[in-house]
């Protein structure tokens, strides 16, 4: 075992000029990431520069078995944290053959379309996503840190907690932090959440479609630590039933003009359009919400939509210092842990500067 990890660690860039460039993407389910690895001459630094790509689609559920191809486009690179040296991530999203972006392509399909527009693209648009998850174990599916088949004692003492009766899985949510960290996102910081087992991360700001493309890398290299570590990684909304809290993905968003002087009534004004197409966003922000919005754990119910300063129960929060700024972010505190950052974030970006009321 020690010569297999001699050879795992073993950094390629101080014998050579070729690098292992590893191509990711979200696959057909639209919560799944799929990558696979291919070897390059030298050095990379911008998606430009990379070779076009294709994956066998009928595998992943986005193509059919008599027209299988699908091509990858690489749209964004990152320093690998498992392989060190010169090596990269590569987040990619998907086309046919003939230069159309796939149905499940929402990189494209949503977010580019939204973020290229030239009055998004003025409002600097800023997210933060709070993304949290749970960590399972393995076989039985159960949170880890918890009696098999049993509950610890009720919440409470498990949020920002420390000790090894309260906080589960820490050297996977550190190992996690540097290594986004070291891959170049923009990971602004970790706690452990109210229910025991389930931790968040914090990913931003980063402007526009960049949001989209970093907390993709960042669920990828939680995959592969979780993989390393043998526990299951779970973006579940409502992992487990009963008085326990659900996960989320909280999206703190700011334009260029909310954090303007003023700024609080172009928030005001942005919250009622959203208010106004509540339906739409909850039916866009990830799969089995419902399980987890019911007006029970620090939520307000599915079907109600309300707003207020420094209120964890709603669906859009106000922190205090905007308020008292007079400038500032709003909270969008209904995502679910299982949304996609490219519909959510552009889906914000249309509501609250491009879609007009009639």
């Amino acid at each position: 075992m020690a010569r297999l990890a001699d050879l795992i660690n073993l950094n390629l860039s101080d014998y050579m000029e070729k690098i292992i460039a590893e191509y990711i993407w979200v696959g057909g389910s639209g919560v799944d990431i799929r990558s696979k690895a291919r070897t390059l001459s030298g050095p990379v630094t911008d998606p430009s520069q990379l070779p076009k790509w294709n994956y066998d689609g009928s595998s992943t559920g986005q193509a059919p078995g008599e027209d299988s191809e699908v091509i990858l486009y690489p749209q964004a690179v990152f320093k690998d944290p498992f392989r060190k040296g010169n090596n990269i991530l590569v987040m990619c999203d998907c086309y046919t053959p003939q230069g159309e972006p796939i149905p499940t392509n929402k990189r494209h399909n949503a977010a580019a379309r939204i973020f290229s527009n030239p009055a998004v693209a003025a409002e600097e648009t800023w997210f933060g996503i709070e993304q949290e998850y749970t960590l399972l174990e393995k076989d039985v599916k159960w949170p880890i840190g918890w009696p098999i088949g049993g509950y610890p004692g009720p919440q409470g003492p498990y949020y920002c907690s420390a000790g090894a009766d309260k906080a589960f899985g820490r050297d996977i949510v550190d190992a996690h932090y540097k290594a986004c960290l070291y891959a170049g996102i923009n990971l602004s910081g970790i706690n452990g959440e109210v229910m025991p087992g389930q931790w968040e991360f914090q990913v931003g700001p980063c402007v526009g479609i960049s949001a989209g493309d970093q907390l993709w890398v960042a669920r990828y290299i939680l995959e592969r630590i979780t993989e390393m570590a043998g526990v299951v990684l779970s973006l579940d909304p409502k992992p487990i039933q009963g008085d326990w809290n659900g996960a989320g993905a909280h999206t703190n968003y700011s334009t260029k003009s909310m954090r303007s002087d003023g700024g609080y009534e172009v928030i005001k004004k942005a919250i009622e359009k959203l208010g106004w197409r509540h339906k739409e966003h909850i039916a866009a922000y990830g799969e089995g919400n419902e399980r987890r919005l019911t007006g029970r754990h620090e939520t307000t119910d599915i079907n109600t939509f309300v707003w207020g300063v420094a209120n964890r129960g709603a669906s859009i929060r106000v922190g205090r210092d905007t308020e008292k700024s007079g400038k500032g972010y709003l909270e969008d505190r209904r995502p679910a842990s299982n949304m996609d950052p490219y519909v959510v974030t552009s889906m914000i970006a249309e509501t609250t500067i491009l879609w007009k009321p009639t």
